[in-house]
């Protein structure tokens, strides 16, 4: 519910602060006090359409705040974790006003979109007056209306996951279908490509391989004879190792008499033999590495012409056929088996789309014997609130051809205001008057489903008796004992029922040169006053207070 309003330098309030509490709070004063300005600033909390004019003339800026106690899983509160708010059970929204017609936004002082802003007030307020097109009067709420009183939202629940069941069903189907149209047009092609391909056999990183092999081969070839030459005169007949070796074993035989003068040479020449000896089998390496079969060489160059001849025919790289070659399978497999997993998808379409259709007729019969019940009980509020000649249809067009989320139906209120008439859709057919008084009976019977937490109905009893304003207010006080009610009135009757009463007044300032809008809470004595003043206009007489003394015991 709402806890507190302000409102800073907004029209002619530049500072006002209002706390609330349960129940039914009406907002009384005379006509040009300023009770559509606090409506204006109190819709400019919940979202509303922002304008500079609305900035108190000399100020830069202005200001409202709307704190409210929002309980656990209320759906406000999934707004909030959406996007990405925190929920303290506080809820306070703040908008700023800039005098150049700029706007912010802000939820417990997180900056947020104007939109956010507005989604969370719709779940939080509802505003009804006799001009207004929210709320009730718009047709796309009815039916959710009727299915909260009707008790049917976990069934319409389950029923969207059926639609979301059978939509995925329908769209792997469609997939499925337009693959197997494709793959049909072009199948005598995939057909030849696949076989070509498959023949074909190519490998990913089959061309650098291979290019890479013929590289080093060719490569051999060139320096074969200069590596046999450098063998020969390493490891050949014209090694220098068996005569090195021989002059090792001589100076070895000398070694016992000059070691001093033959060890170090012998050391010297065993290094070079070692060293002849290294080379000579990295020289065999070489050459072992270097030999080829000139046949290798010419399929490694038929291959890689294949491969390539292949990759400019599909368009594609080389490293990309063996992919290629897999898809072209797979559509070729699509071709042959497809009409099989056509039919299993047809068949799980078809099952899907039975489920929904048997739950959204189900869903739907049990709307129209709900939609008698919400007639009947509409209807009931009706006469004390002079509109007793005055019929309301709840209209449930079913339409199976038409299928969506919450099912077949479309739901909404129509009235007849008089035998004879022709009955038609609530706001095109009431008029002001009778379309506030349609309101506040739907808002009766639907009070404790289906509704925000805060209502607010702006002067819903204008141009009405005494006999229907006060039954208007024991509405009100009725709607009151499950939310949270505020009204502005003009209505004696209604304000005597309130069990909290503000009355907003003009005070002069600055020696009558500037105008501000105050808003006080009436004690007891003031409330009678308030309702004197209502009863007999300007000049309160002794028999004002005594009737404003009755309303008020007949309302307690």
């Amino acid at each position: 519910m709402l806890a507190r309003l302000s409102i800073r330098d907004i029209v002619l309030i530049e500072r006002l602060d209002i706390e609330f509490s349960k129940g039914l709070a009406v907002l009384t004063g005379e006509t040009g006090a300023g009770k559509s300005i606090l409506l204006d600033a109190f819709a400019l909390a919940l979202g509303g359409r922002g304008d500079g004019s609305l900035v108190r003339h000399g100020a830069e800026q202005g200001q409202v705040t709307a704190t409210f106690d929002v309980p656990k899983n209320h759906p406000a509160t999934a707004i909030l974790a959406d996007n990405g708010l925190e929920d303290t059970g506080e809820m306070i929204l703040r908008r700023v006003q800039l005098a150049d017609g700029r706007t912010r936004a802000f939820i417990n002082d997180q900056a947020i979109s104007v939109q956010t802003l507005k989604a969370v007030g719709a779940t939080l307020v509802e505003i009804h007056g006799q001009h207004d097109e929210r709320a009730l009067v718009d047709a796309a709420t009815h039916r959710r209306l009727l299915d909260a009183f009707a008790g049917l939202e976990k069934d319409v629940a389950a029923l969207e996951r059926l639609w979301e069941t059978r939509r995925t069903a329908n769209s792997a189907l469609d997939v499925h279908r337009a693959s197997m149209e494709r793959a049909a047009r072009e199948a005598d092609y995939l057909r030849h490509a696949s076989d070509e391909l498959k023949a074909l056999a190519p490998k990913e990183g089959e061309e650098t391989q291979l290019a890479g092999r013929r590289t080093v081969m060719m490569q051999g070839e060139k320096i074969a004879a200069d590596l046999r030459e450098a063998q020969d005169a390493v490891g050949g007949d014209h090694s220098p190792i068996a005569a090195l070796s021989a002059a090792v074993r001589r100076l070895e035989r000398r070694a016992a008499n000059s070691p001093a003068l033959v060890e170090p040479a012998v050391k010297a020449i065993d290094t070079a033999i070692n060293a002849l000896e290294e080379a000579d089998q990295h020289l065999s390496a070489a050459l072992a590495a270097a030999d080829f079969d000139p046949l290798e060489l010419e399929r490694i160059e038929e291959r890689l012409f294949a491969l390539r001849a292949a990759s400019r025919k599909y368009s594609t790289p080389v490293d990309h056929l063996a992919a290629l070659a897999a898809k072209y399978a797979s559509d070729v497999a699509l071709v042959d088996a497809g009409a099989e997993r056509l039919k299993k998808l047809e068949a799980a379409a078809e099952e899907a789309d039975r489920h929904f259709r048997t739950a959204a007729a189900k869903l739907s019969a049990a709307r129209a014997k709900s939609a008698d019940k919400l007639n009947k009980a509409v209807n009931a509020e009706l006469a004390p609130l002079k509109l007793d000649r005055a019929k309301f249809m709840t209209q449930v067009e079913t339409d199976e051809t038409s299928p969506g989320p919450q099912g077949f139906d479309r739901v909404e209120f129509w009235v007849q205001t008089n035998p004879g008439t022709r009955p038609g859709p609530l706001m095109k057919v009431a008029s002001g008057g009778e379309l506030s008084r349609f309101l506040l009976a739907l808002k009766v019977v639907l009070s404790d489903r289906g509704s925000a937490p805060t209502l607010v109905f702006d002067e819903i009893d204008t141009g009405v008796g005494g006999a229907v304003a006060d039954a208007i207010g024991a509405r009100l006080a009725r709607l009151a004992s499950q939310v949270q009610v505020m009204a502005v009135t003009h209505a004696p009757q209604v304000a005597a029922r309130a069990d909290q009463h503000f009355l907003i007044s003009k005070d002069a300032l600055d020696k009558g040169k500037r105008v501000a809008t105050r808003v006080n809470a009436l004690a007891a004595d003031h409330r009678r006053e308030e309702i004197a003043r209502m009863l007999a206009g300007a000049e309160i007489t002794a028999e004002a207070r005594a009737a404003a003394d009755r309303l008020l015991r007949a309302a307690s």
